[in-house]
């Protein structure tokens, strides 16, 4: 079955159903293009914005026959958020996603989009940026035409400050001063949009604020109307952390792990895109009035 409808504009999302999956079909779908969502279990999509829902598994390239046919592009937030099926990031983050671009080449798509890593050349060493670097390489080598965006973290991501807040304290590496500037999904699957529609090779993204560790500490603390009680510990306890992790752990929590511990000792900033700020999602989440 053709995938365009009505001479609209046609996406291909891969990692449909995740976080970010959903913001890009109902951004997509909101301006007007026809949106084929791929799902690995159509009954379990629940209220995806799509067009279409395409029942594949992108880890098994003879269910992606066909499915990308007519589709004018593609973007993929495909990846492992958490290692329990016995896949690894080798197996999605990497090969899944070349099978995805297989079938696109063979469907003649204009452009390809893929959501990396920002930083990822200073972090090499984490098992699962490796494996999206690794498919970047093989993406610029496709003779598709490619966007590559490469967030700074989720909102989502920065509930792990409020838990630790919710619990009475949180505790920081360093002097708690390395940056973010976390985006919110809606805001991401726009510059996303934005991105592949203006052709551009790669962009590094994030949100409206750039703000250090310890301020979004107090923010998380704000949102929950208790005083701020952080602690700093040496960063060496960070770097120790994240040699030993390997040896004393599962796979489906040092692997994770790593790459939180790696990114926490770094500066994650990119380019300012979108409205929504974390001062807003700690109050939608604690349900207090937001504090700025």
């Amino acid at each position: 079955m053709n995938p365009r409808a009505n001479d609209r504009p046609s996406i291909f999302i891969a990692g449909a159903t995740g976080y970010l999956g959903r913001h890009l079909c109902a951004e997509y779908q909101s301006r007007g293009w026809h949106v084929s969502a791929l799902v690995r279990d159509t009954e379990r999509a629940g209220d995806l914005a799509a067009d279409r829902l395409v029942e594949a598994q992108a880890t098994r390239p003879e269910t992606l026959a066909g499915v990308i046919d007519g589709a004018d592009a593609v973007v993929s937030s495909l990846g492992i958020t958490r290692q329990t099926d016995g896949l690894t990031y080798q197996d999605v983050d990497f090969q899944a996603n070349v099978n995805l671009l297989v079938e696109a080449e063979r469907a003649g798509v204009e452009r390809f989009g893929y959501v990396h890593v920002l930083n990822a050349d200073e972090m090499q060493q984490v098992p699962l940026v490796a494996a999206k670097a690794a498919f970047v390489r093989r993406l610029r080598e496709s003779r598709i035409p490619s966007t590559v965006v490469a967030p700074t973290g989720y909102f989502s991501d920065m509930a792990d400050f409020l838990a630790m807040a919710r619990r009475g304290r949180v505790w920081l590496f360093g002097d708690g001063q390395r940056r973010i500037n976390p985006i919110h999904g809606a805001d991401l699957a726009a510059g996303i949009a934005d991105a592949m529609i203006e052709g551009r090779r790669q962009v590094d993204i994030g949100g409206p604020d750039v703000l250090s560790h310890e301020q979004v500490a107090q923010l998380a603390f704000a949102s929950l109307g208790r005083p701020a009680r952080i602690t700093t510990i040496p960063d060496a306890l960070r770097r120790l952390t994240l040699r030993i992790l390997p040896y004393t752990t599962p796979r489906r929590v040092h692997g994770p792990g790593t790459f939180f511990l790696t990114a926490m000792g770094l500066d994650m900033v990119g380019e300012p895109h979108g409205t929504h700020r974390l001062a807003d999602f700690y109050a939608e989440t604690t349900g207090n009035p937001p504090v700025h």
